[in-house]
């Protein structure tokens, strides 16, 4: 039994050569991320949600959950049910000049904690 512990452990060392080459050849695609981003206007909820909780509308969360369940959003149809919300018009505004790919949340703030 002990004769085979260098035979695993050699396998065990070319499989993660083969993986380390793999990897290497792994390279993120710019403009497909982008395109994937462009048609998720779903990433924007966040910040209607989080403007409505701010502003104290009441079911801002029931609002937005039944605007975007079963549902494929775009731009559109984004910018439509703002236009329709219970907020100053500079909230609409602000909200509706918003895109999926300008919006980070807090992302840059809770990746720079970490």
């Amino acid at each position: 039994m002990l004769r085979n512990f260098g035979v695993a452990l050699g396998h065990s060392l070319v499989a993660l050569r083969a993986l380390e080459r793999g990897i290497g050849k792994i390279a993120p695609d710019p403009l497909r991320i982008a395109a994937d981003l462009d048609e998720a206007w779903e990433v924007l909820g966040e910040a209607v949600q989080t403007v409505l909780r701010a502003a104290g509308v009441p079911d801002g969360y029931e609002l937005l959950k039944d605007f975007t369940r079963g549902r494929r959003i775009d731009a559109a149809l984004y910018r439509e049910f703002v236009a329709g919300l219970p907020l100053p018009a500079s909230e609409r505004a602000r909200l509706a000049a918003l895109r999926p790919a300008d919006y980070l949340g807090l992302a840059a703030e809770l990746a720079a904690t970490r």
